[in-house]
């Protein structure tokens, strides 16, 4: 987050500086009122980039209002200096300079500053409603816990492959304006006894002293049931590890676990999250809705052959349809065409199902 800093204040003549206490007027009041202080501060710690603005402007009218205008139209340049370089960033790709772990945390996250949002994703009505629900919460964090509650923020998300569950944490720290960390669990987990655990420790540990959105992938790999055939002792060792860690976590982070498989999930996890989110895999008013919004540029079709291919993609997943709807557009693009042909939808849609009956997929 960009600070606003006293340099542009520090740099004017010193009639205008008003060194030594910090008080104007005739009734002695503060320079910055000590609430607004308070709350951009407040805002900072839990990384809400809006909230942080629309205070700083609070504060630069507070100072117009007391007759220091070039003061305030200072703080408001910066603001607006501020928000054009973030949009910048996200507009090239560019990180965002906080939040990159350090030393061994570095080899166990993957971190990244997500421009996505949820408006992006074609989700059913009651997991858009979950999540949009978890993000609200989370921008009133500091209310509900001056009142004793605890905001959603640890998500075990289930579902079919390619339904949208990495995209769902990227949009999450997206809207949020904080940084995902992709646990790698190929360098969480080893072969060596209590390794796998200590490291898990660490990154429980990186999510307490750096906020984010902290995303377990093919969770599975860590929360599989206690007593099945193939456990071992080591297994149990790192859920018992996770279990104890997750339910002691008290962060601003969240925690978002995904798996394809929650079936073999241990049944003691479930408690420790505040939400299961299920994900399926899309009906044909999605199915359309994809369709329609990926081809928008390439020749939009009609209702007819939207209701035509969504029901011909019926059984694919959201990833899938993606895809096929990108290679034939990359035709198009390849060969200086307009429109995307019908055809070769049909055809790239009956291949991807031909190998999906085929147990290919």
């Amino acid at each position: 987050m960009d600070k606003i800093n006293a340099k542009a204040i520090n740099d004017r003549a010193p009639e205008q500086r008003n060194d030594g206490p910090r008080t104007f007027g005739h009734n002695g009041a503060a320079m910055a009122n000590s609430d607004h202080v308070k709350a951009l501060i407040q805002s900072h710690l839990e990384g809400d980039e809006q909230q942080f603005y629309a205070v700083a402007m609070q504060l630069a009218a507070h100072e117009a209002s007391k007759g220091h205008g070039k003061l305030a139209e200072e703080v408001r340049e910066m603001i607006d200096s501020a928000k054009l370089r973030r949009s910048d960033l996200a507009h090239r790709g560019g990180p965002t300079p906080i939040g990159k772990p350090r030393g061994e945390l570095a080899h166990l996250l993957d971190v990244s500053y997500p421009a996505n949002r949820l408006n992006d994703m074609v989700l059913s009505a009651s997991v858009l409603e979950s999540l949009k629900r978890v993000i609200k919460e989370q921008r009133h964090l500091a209310k509900l816990r001056d009142h004793g509650l605890q905001p959603k923020r640890k998500l075990l998300l289930v579902g079919p492959p390619g339904t949208g569950k990495s995209m769902t944490a990227a949009s999450m720290a997206g809207e949020l304006g904080i940084p995902l960390y992709l646990v790698r669990l190929e360098a969480l987990i080893t072969k060596f006894m209590g390794e796998t655990a200590a490291k898990l420790r660490q990154v429980f540990d990186g999510l307490a002293s750096t906020r984010g959105v902290y995303f377990f992938d093919e969770f599975d790999a860590i929360g599989s049931q206690r007593g099945l055939t193939n456990d071992v002792g080591e297994a149990r060792r790192i859920l018992n590890s996770f279990l104890l860690m997750i339910e002691q976590d008290q962060s601003h982070s969240l925690i978002i676990c995904a798996t394809n498989h929650p079936e073999i999930l241990d049944h003691a996890l479930y408690r420790r999250f505040d939400d299961v989110i299920e994900y399926s895999l899309p009906d044909e008013p999605q199915i359309a809705h994809i369709l329609s919004r990926r081809l928008a540029r390439f020749g939009p079709p009609t209702d007819v052959v939207l209701k035509s291919l969504a029901q011909e993609s019926l059984g694919l997943s959201h990833a899938e349809i993606v895809r096929i709807v990108d290679d034939a557009i990359k035709e198009v693009v390849m060969h200086d065409e307009k429109e995307v042909k019908l055809e070769d939808l049909q055809r790239l849609l009956t291949r991807r199902q031909r190998l999906r009956s085929n147990k290919v997929l």
